[in-house]
């Protein structure tokens, strides 16, 4: 599918999200006490192990901006998002690494997470983001730390973030509230 074919009505992206949400809703994988006490984890690895779960997610998430030139996954399982969605559209993606997978120059970015902090990092030179249409892509919204680094990066490189998508928002936590102008779009919240 072209970019130019990703584009859809309200209603055909409404019934691919529905779709997907039924699928994310049924195979998600439920942890208690994960990473650590008091955290639980939400594991998408059978939404991503199923293809027509897999297909539903990716349809979805490519709807949120059919008009970006270059798609932003987060390390690790944004990468899969990512290179099924930048396929579906036409168009590039590039991986948020964690930090120190990257070769120097970078631009890095520390965030708080639910049970920590960490850092994130973009390429500092080799691709030229300034003016670049970013979708960028996460699998979980928790606290919201890891998104709004990641669009900072892309602020500091001279990108735009046009949208910004997950397939699972965990609303209690708040995440949300720390996102950008961009819109946010998640395939379920619970």
């Amino acid at each position: 599918m072209s970019k130019h074919a990703a584009i859809e009505s309200d209603d055909a992206v409404a019934e691919r999200t529905a779709k997907a949400a039924g699928q994310v809703e049924r195979l998600t994988r439920w942890r208690d006490d994960f990473p650590t006490p008091g955290v639980r984890f939400a594991d998408l690895t059978p939404v991503f192990a199923d293809p027509h779960a897999f297909r539903a997610v990716i349809d979805s998430l490519a709807a949120c901006a059919p008009d970006a030139d270059l798609v932003a996954g987060v390390d690790a399982r944004g990468f899969l998002l990512g290179a099924g969605v930048a396929a579906t559209l036409g168009t590039g993606v590039l991986a948020v690494r964690k930090a120190g997978k990257l070769p120097p120059p970078v631009l890095s970015r520390e965030y708080t997470l639910e049970y920590g902090t960490a850092r994130l990092e973009i390429p500092g030179d080799g691709i030229d983001l300034a003016g670049r249409r970013i979708l960028l892509l996460d699998d979980v919204l928790a606290t919201g730390g890891t998104l709004a680094a990641a669009a900072e990066l892309f602020d500091q490189a001279g990108a735009e973030v046009v949208a910004a998508a997950v397939v699972l928002e965990l609303t209690f936590l708040g995440g949300r509230d720390r996102q950008g102008d961009y819109p946010l779009t998640a395939v379920v919240r619970v």
